[in-house]
């Protein structure tokens, strides 16, 4: 049997009631009207025709409530109901100082992604069991399966999606994820259509670059809105209960490699890439990080990185205040678990994969590191919820504040300087070179006009 998740009709109705009470709809009698259906109807067809219809129902009435003025999706709106001001006018990177940065930030978010492949879709229990059970815990290395008791692993199996190559014992390089082809795709991205690429590009390079059954969640949604002559940003909105879900965070951080120290620019080229797949939150997610990227090249301290990302938010919606809430912690809490548990008592109702609540695990990993690249990572991965794209996230943060010699040959040096990708032209890719390309996709504006001393 053919088995392609996150498109039935029937599956993506569930997720938009759940939508739906987020944005403040009451779905109640469209839900009962599904569950009369579900219980009357025995032709797979006919009920499969029912739930897009009802998926249909849902978006009338997320059309008549939407409460555009306090979470608009449109950039001017977006930024007029935010705190950004423009960047300060800066002296301009060196080639070597840029290096460095773009460096250590795609390092950064290679090796974070890779500490936290192993624990993807594993619960916060889980993942402190299995750590705790074989002297990882607090988490300062690759994760190893050696001495995790069988009786664990039967209760919480892990590497499950990761397999081969993403265990200390087993690295050789960074295996396939798509935190990482999302940043391969946003390089071609910008080597393709420069620095004024629009979202009909961006979807262009999806259909051209990408393997349709390696996306997700909204972005699968998407695609399929784009074979059916869909056009951004009705591709996002279109039977897509998904689009405030995470995938749009994930392709960010290049956007603000390439607008270093400018985080309005990094926000807005986030915004277009994000706009093909995601609403609102989803889109706001990518913004957040795409600033933070963009700050972490001028600023050693995080917690006006994470400022710098909160300013582009739209200052009424709910991942700012879920931000605004992460941001308090360090002053009320003195340790990271103690904030994770005020986190998770008051996020962990969303999805796994959802926007909000990993950004809430990103903001504290950051705010509890003190900049330090190894406990950054190894909090975000702990976290629980999305381990491999928070692991990243942080990691391409603290990776881009530090430089390449905050990061440690520890995290880079099982590398071998590879990564494998699903994404055409990408496979076996050395970083050294995506680093370089990304050099060389940085606008001249942000460059000294020769080299600082």
């Amino acid at each position: 049997m053919i088995r392609i998740t996150w498109l039935k009709p029937e599956e993506r109705l569930e997720a938009e009631f759940q939508q739906l009470r987020e944005e403040g709809v009451d779905p109640t009698s469209i839900r009962r009207e599904w569950e009369t259906l579900r219980e009357g109807v025995d032709d797979p067809a006919r009920l499969r025709g029912e739930a897009a219809r009802l998926l249909d129902a849902c978006r009338a009435l997320s059309d008549a409530h939407d409460a555009s003025q306090r979470e608009p999706s449109d950039l001017e709106s977006i930024l007029s109901a935010a705190d950004v001001s423009p960047a300060p006018a800066s002296r301009g990177f060196s080639t070597d100082v840029l290096t460095d940065r773009i460096g250590g930030g795609w390092l950064g978010r290679i090796a974070g992604c890779l500490l936290g492949k192993p624990m993807e879709s594993v619960p916060r229990q889980g993942i402190q069991a299995i750590l705790q059970s074989s002297g990882q815990w607090p988490l300062r290395d690759y994760i190893t399966a050696r001495g995790v008791p069988q009786k664990i692993t039967a209760r919480f199996p892990f590497n499950r999606t990761a397999r081969q190559h993403s265990l200390r014992e087993t690295i050789v390089c960074m295996p396939e994820d798509d935190d990482i082809n999302y940043t391969m795709l946003a390089l071609y991205l910008l080597e393709s259509a420069g620095e004024e690429f629009s979202t009909d590009d961006v979807a262009t390079a999806w259909l051209r670059m990408l393997p349709a059954l390696r996306v997700f969640t909204a972005e699968r949604v998407a695609y399929q809105n784009l074979l059916d002559y869909l056009t951004p940003p009705e591709t996002a909105r279109f039977r897509n209960p998904y689009r405030e879900w995470i995938g749009a965070q994930i392709r960010a951080d290049l956007f603000g490699w390439v607008a270093p120290g400018d985080p309005q620019r990094a926000a807005e080229l986030a915004w277009r890439d994000a706009r093909l797949s995601h609403t609102k939150n989803g889109i706001y997610g990518a913004m957040f990080v795409a600033a933070m990227v963009a700050a972490a090249a001028v600023r050693d301290d995080v917690v006006e990185v994470v400022a710098a990302g909160l300013a582009v938010l739209p200052r009424e919606s709910r991942l700012a205040k879920a931000i605004q809430f992460a941001r308090a912690l360090p002053g009320e809490v003195d340790d990271f678990e103690g904030a994770l548990d005020r986190a998770y008592a008051r996020y962990d109702r969303y999805h796994w994969v959802h926007t909000i609540n990993n950004a809430v695990a990103v903001v504290l990993a950051l705010l509890y590191s003190g900049g330090d690249y190894e406990q950054g990572i190894g909090q975000a991965v702990m976290a629980g919820w999305d381990t491999d794209c928070n692991g990243a996230t942080v990691g391409s943060i603290l990776g881009t504040m530090l430089g390449r010699r905050g990061i440690g040959v520890k995290w880079t040096a099982s590398l071998r300087d590879r990564v494998r990708s699903s994404l055409q032209g990408f496979d076996n890719s050395s970083i050294e070179e995506l680093i370089a390309r990304t050099v060389r996709c940085v606008p001249s504006r942000y460059l000294a006009a020769s080299p600082l001393p």
